[in-house]
């Protein structure tokens, strides 16, 4: 079975505060979406593959967040955990039109 790719609104890009993260719940998806320095915004899992942390709460800097419960560097980009440690997160695609910020699902 074919899986359909599902726009979903979530906000406005002035809605988003660059360099924090803000929870987004799509079905049963929760992800941690971030405005970078860059005006880039990106969209991943909002647990940290570790214990579970919740990342929108992090700390961004660059294109990393640091996991608030273990200080764990993941990248928002490809979701990768960096070395030493390891593990990954969910990414989702982001489209930006005009104003408004979506995320891509796929379903």
């Amino acid at each position: 079975m074919e899986k359909t790719i599902r726009s979903v609104f979530i906000g406005e890009v002035a809605d988003l505060p660059e360099k924090l993260g803000k929870t987004v719940t799509i079905g049963r998806k929760e992800m941690a979406v971030f405005k970078m320095e860059n005006g880039t915004i990106t969209a991943i899992e909002n647990r940290c593959p570790h214990k579970g942390g919740v990342l929108a709460e992090g700390i961004l800097s660059g294109e990393y967040v640091f996991c608030p419960m273990h200080d764990w560097k993941i990248s928002v980009k490809n979701g990768k955990v960096q070395a030493p440690d390891v593990g990954c997160v969910q990414t989702y695609p982001v489209e930006v039109k005009g104003d408004q910020v979506y995320v891509l699902i796929r379903e």
